[in-house]
């Protein structure tokens, strides 16, 4: 198994981060399945002022590019998700051009 943790903001702004939690309460069934579906085994997302903390827990043979865009292109509502949750979020001062979330990298693990 491989784990990935990944970060993101929020935009600053205490009505928009609050819709944000409150759309994350109640999760859509087609995006929770399209995630399934690709392999993920565990997801969580952590939330610290506007930075989101994301961990991943997939299958060795998961690659992170094609397969969240096989999930993205899973469904019209997978799609509509990540939509409207890029109108709360926006990128790390350290993502690349080409990523939304940013990988981070591991710097200590007490198990190694």
């Amino acid at each position: 198994m491989k784990t990935y943790a990944m970060a993101l903001d929020l935009v600053d702004d205490i009505a928009s981060i609050e819709q944000y939690k409150e759309f994350h309460l109640e999760v859509w069934p087609e995006v929770k399945e399209g995630l399934i579906n690709i392999g993920i085994e565990e997801m969580r997302i952590f939330l610290s002022g506007t930075r989101l903390f994301m961990v991943l827990n997939v299958p060795d043979d998961f690659d992170l590019e094609n397969d969240f865009q096989a999930y993205a292109d899973s469904s019209p509502k997978a799609t509509e998700w990540d939509t409207l949750m890029r109108t709360y979020q926006k990128k790390v001062p350290a993502a690349e051009n080409n990523e939304w979330w940013s990988p981070m990298e591991e710097v200590f693990n007490l198990n190694s």
